[in-house]
């Protein structure tokens, strides 16, 4: 009886990821270009400072702005992927605990996702800076695929192995 409380409650509850993880992508998407680039370009510059200590390379502040320049276009598109991706897996898991599995959570998820990333796009065309851009949407959907795949890897490996002793159990009982 508690357990089926508990359940109805914590259920819908797991969405709350997803819905935190679409503000976070709005906010940035929100952020006009200037500050959007400024944000990349630093983080680029932390990979490219970081290497530079790390392998001991000795680069001049010439060298390290010209590999900065380099890393800076991949380094926004893979923020792309990455936020979508973990869209996709915190989307994917609720759908996953209502049941929805193989084909179905892939469509779903993905059009869920999808769906999100093409507004976020027409979100940005209000951006002073930013536009909508189909090549965004496609990185996106890089992530989205492989995060949906990676659940269901997951979640079927999790059943096959660590609760399958849980479901003989239950049976014997």
């Amino acid at each position: 009886m508690v357990k089926t409380i508990l359940r109805m409650i914590l259920k819908p509850l797991s969405f709350i990821p997803a819905i935190l993880m679409m503000y976070l992508i709005f906010n940035f998407s929100a952020q006009d270009g200037t500050t959007s680039g400024n944000l990349s370009y630093k983080v680029s510059e932390i990979i490219i400072e970081t290497a530079n200590e790390a392998f001991e390379l000795n680069w001049t502040e010439q060298e390290q702005s010209y590999y900065i320049d380099r890393i800076h276009y991949p380094v926004r598109k893979l923020a792309h992927m990455t936020e979508y991706f973990l869209l996709a897996v915190s989307v994917s898991f609720p759908l996953y605990v209502y049941r929805v599995r193989g084909i179905w959570l892939l469509l779903l998820a993905g059009t869920i996702c999808v769906g999100f990333a093409c507004l976020d796009e027409y979100h940005q065309s209000f951006v002073a800076g930013r536009s909508p851009s189909k090549r965004d949407v496609m990185i996106d959907s890089i992530g989205i695929a492989i995060g949906v795949i990676l659940v269901q890897i997951v979640c079927f490996i999790g059943r096959v192995t660590v609760f399958r002793p849980l479901a003989k159990k239950k049976k014997r009982a």
